[in-house]
């Protein structure tokens, strides 16, 4: 497929794949006319590469992370890596738990507070 459809086909732009290439965490052959051709595997790649960016991982924690996830093994180091990913992930969940349920609080005592002062008053 070519750039404009793996673009359509996942959400991310052409600019963003001009890039993954780049860093070469995106792999694209080329036709006679020199234009990019990806294979049907890029839309996954390409998908796995947002979720870890999504994810708060650098594109260099990305280049480095991607070749153990394509062989399925890795380093001591890189296993570690992982696990310091994961560590952080989990505690900025926390984190937005923790400003999503102050919301609610604040949502709660706003709806009381403006009940309160709507209220109908009668003659």
């Amino acid at each position: 497929m070519k750039i404009g459809e793996l673009a359509r086909s996942t959400g991310a732009s052409v600019r963003s794949l001009r890039y993954y290439e780049q860093r070469r965490l995106l792999l694209a052959g080329r036709t006679p006319g020199g234009q990019r051709i990806y294979g049907q595997d890029a839309v996954e790649r390409v998908m796995l590469i947002k979720e870890l960016f999504a994810a708060g991982l650098s594109s260099d924690g990305v280049v480095q992370l991607l070749p153990c996830i394509d062989s399925g093994t890795a380093t001591p180091a890189m296993v570690e890596r992982l696990i310091c990913e994961r560590a952080r992930i989990d505690a900025e969940v926390s984190r937005l738990a923790a400003t999503r349920d102050r919301l609610d609080e604040i949502i709660v005592e706003t709806r009381r507070h403006v009940l309160s002062h709507t209220a109908v008053v009668r003659p």
